[in-house]
């Protein structure tokens, strides 16, 4: 059976969006495949809600099949609106787990009756409606009064109201009420429009720039029709300067060397009126240029632009990444999710998909609060990345580099929650004396001296991982800029705790598996990989995965011979020694061990075969094979290498890896924080080695 709710509100500016996407991400914890629906939209141009839900949340639906009817058609003849929304709706609903739908904005209607249509609608659809109302403006007693309304209508209609969530509220707010409310603080982030907004209202199109730009928030609009220095002295962080054409050679380069320049705000957008471009040689000089914030260029005068550029509210859009974290965020911080999920008689599925699993590690790394450090402090992803998990709680970070010129370059891009990471400089005389004392303790075996320290721990590598050696930080993220020998060679000379092994989750549609090793170790001999079976099997564990080991040959049971078979066969034999806790099959072959067909036909009597989640591959050349080709065949997310068997955690990233890469990998990180010396002693005695 397919659960659904719909947010509704009575009036515009209610930031029912905000309510919506909330709804879409606690939904999507727990259930295996959630549809978004709108009943009404425009015509003429997707709806922004819609195309935003589906990037955010990787949702695959067309978008067609996500949009009801047009204002048009519900001016025309609502009954056979209503009629089919209602369709539209139940094939939507029979491709998912859950829905959340949308109701109207009350930008082309704005009628008293648009709110009874909305009530009808959710009676007929079946769907309860959490009910959104707008505390701006209104009193304490205005907003009870409008809760009280808004349920009283909702009522009329048959229509079964969930909770409350009164939004945009500037003080304190309390209201008694037969279901329960939530209040949701106003947000300038959210009020603030995108880049993209304003090109958008005045038809602009992107000279300069990267697209990447258009989605940040313009936190005012200057009219910039006098000198350079005039403009300097008004302009102010986040702006977005408004100029003429016809000036634009002598302004631009101008405006964007103080976008870089220390000491000066940093603008949004430079927005060129008139239609004119700029002479050959001012855009060739441009052009050769790295320009970090977006031109854009309009054929509307510069009145007409101001004017409506003045206008423009928010909105959400798959661009306005920052405005959709602020909102979950809110969202997350003022509504119990849990409460209202239980009110709508959601459980958690079995099946654990790509999203659910992201979710989770994003929750386990935000429950422990941990501190990670960043090496690659300069580079944009990561940048970008700090910016996502800084908005949204998940960790605290410290980056490294020259402080100048990362908080330069986040500004540049636009990503104001990178102000609260730690900068630190691996030339810090102070930290750098104290980590060459302590690398040249740990390597003095090697001849290594405290004058050779000194020199070492100055590169990135050594000095994140020294920082977590000492405590500074709980774990290290690097590798976007570096290779893996690079990324990881400090981990292993200084915080190895035995065989250092890897895994890969496999995010698959319906589960998550777990592949071992694939990456580190090449030619395991069967006490390593024995070692590495049972590091995989804890790994699992520590990210909620029941362990059942499948030991993976080309041979199934006692039907094969051969070298490589037997030393599958040893290492199965010395797992079952050392942990005969833990539920293991080999050697077996991959269809076995995860086909319940195939394993009663191979390994009838095996606990494992047909339902192994951890797969652990004889060497390299097999695991790169295997997990490429489920990657690539199944449209599986692979997420690692996750390294196992240091002390404390280090994750080495592609250099190919997105900004999703590096909020995944460093949630992982953070979620493989060891406390318990109990916990060590296992992850020690797994890998073959001792904690002293």
């Amino acid at each position: 059976m397919t659960r659904a709710v719909y947010v509704a509100a009575r009036e515009a500016g209610s930031n029912k969006g905000v309510v919506a996407l909330g709804m879409v991400e606690a939904l999507s914890r727990k259930v295996g495949k959630v549809g978004v629906f709108r009943p009404v939209v425009r015509a003429g141009r997707p709806d922004g809600l819609i195309t935003t839900v589906l990037a955010r949340f990787g949702i695959d639906l067309p978008y067609e099949m996500c949009a009801g009817v047009t204002y048009d058609d519900v001016h025309s003849d609502t009954d056979r609106a209503l009629g089919e929304i209602v369709d539209r709706y139940r094939r939507l609903a029979a491709r998912c787990d859950a829905v959340v739908v949308i109701g109207t904005d009350y930008t082309d209607v704005g009628a008293p009756t648009e709110f009874e249509f909305n009530a009808r609608l959710a009676a007929d659809l079946g769907t309860p409606v959490l009910n959104v109302v707008r505390g701006l403006g209104r009193t304490a007693t205005e907003i009870a009064a409008a809760v009280e309304l808004t349920a009283k209508e909702l009522a009329q209609h048959h229509a079964r109201e969930l909770a409350v969530v009164i939004t945009r509220t500037t003080g304190q707010v309390s209201v008694a009420h037969a279901t329960p409310v939530f209040v949701l603080p106003e947000s300038t982030t959210l009020r603030a429009p995108s880049v993209a907004d304003l090109a958008a209202a005045c038809d602009g199109r992107l000279l300069f720039g990267e697209e990447e730009g258009l989605g940040r928030e313009a936190n005012g609009l200057i009219v910039g029709a006098s000198s350079l220095p005039t403009i300097l002295e008004r302009y102010t962080d986040g702006a977005a300067v408004i100029i003429p054409s016809d000036r634009a050679a002598a302004l631009v380069p101008g405006l964007v060397a103080a976008h870089t320049a220390p000491g000066f705000p940093n603008l949004s957008a430079i927005i060129m009126t008139g239609g004119r471009r700029m002479p050959p040689s001012v855009e060739r000089l441009l052009g050769s240029m790295t320009i970090p914030i977006p031109v854009i260029l309009t054929d509307r005068d510069t009145f007409d632009t101001a004017t409506r550029l003045s206008a423009v509210e928010g909105r959400f859009s798959p661009e306005a990444q920052g405005k959709v974290d602020a909102a979950l965020r809110l969202f997350a911080e003022h509504v119990d999710a849990e409460e209202l999920l239980g009110r709508l008689a959601i459980t958690r599925a079995v099946a654990v998909t790509p999203l659910m699993f992201e979710y989770d590690l994003l929750d386990r790394a935000r429950a422990r609060r941990r501190h990670i450090v960043l090496p690659e402090g300069e580079e944009p992803r990561i940048l970008r990345a700090a910016d996502v998990l800084l908005r949204r709680d998940v960790v605290d970070l410290t980056l490294l580099g020259d402080e100048e010129r990362i908080r330069a370059k986040a500004a540049q891009l636009g990503l104001a929650a990178v102000e609260r990471a730690k900068v630190i400089s691996p030339f810090d005389p102070e930290l750098r004396e104290r980590f060459a004392q302590e690398y040249a303790r740990l390597r003095a075996h090697k001849g290594v001296t405290v004058e050779r320290a000194r020199d070492t721990v100055t590169d990135v590598s050594y000095f994140g991982t020294l920082m977590v050696q000492t405590g500074l930080a709980d774990g290290m993220v690097s590798g976007a800029a570096h290779t893996t020998a690079h990324t990881i060679r400090p981990a292993f000379e200084i915080l190895r705790l035995g065989l250092v092994s890897s895994v890969f989750f496999m995010c698959l549609a319906d589960r998550v598996l777990v592949y071992g090793d694939c990456a580190v170790v090449p030619d395991p001999t069967a006490e390593q990989l024995a070692q590495i079976a049972i590091s995989s099997a804890e790994t699992a564990r520590r990210f909620g995965i029941e362990p059942r080991i499948a030991m993976l040959s080309y041979s199934t049971g006692d039907s094969g011979r051969g070298a490589d078979v037997e030393k599958v066969r040893t290492a199965t034999e010395l797992v079952r020694e050392r942990r005969p806790d833990l539920p293991i099959a080999g050697p077996i072959q991959y269809d076995a061990a995860i086909d319940p067909s195939v394993a009663k036909t191979k390994l009838p009597d095996s606990d494992v075969a047909g339902r192994a989640t951890v797969f652990i591959v004889p060497d390299l050349n097999t695991g790169n094979i295997l997990y490429k080709g489920v990657q690539r065949s199944a449209n599986a997310v692979a997420v690692g290498p996750v390294l196992q068997g240091l002390r404390k955690p280090v994750n080495d990233l592609s250099r190919g890896a997105t900004v999703k890469d590096i909020v995944t990998t460093v949630a992982v990180t953070a979620a493989q924080v060891m406390d318990d010396p109990a916990e060590i002693e296992r992850a020690a005695a797994a890998a073959g080695g001792t904690t002293g």
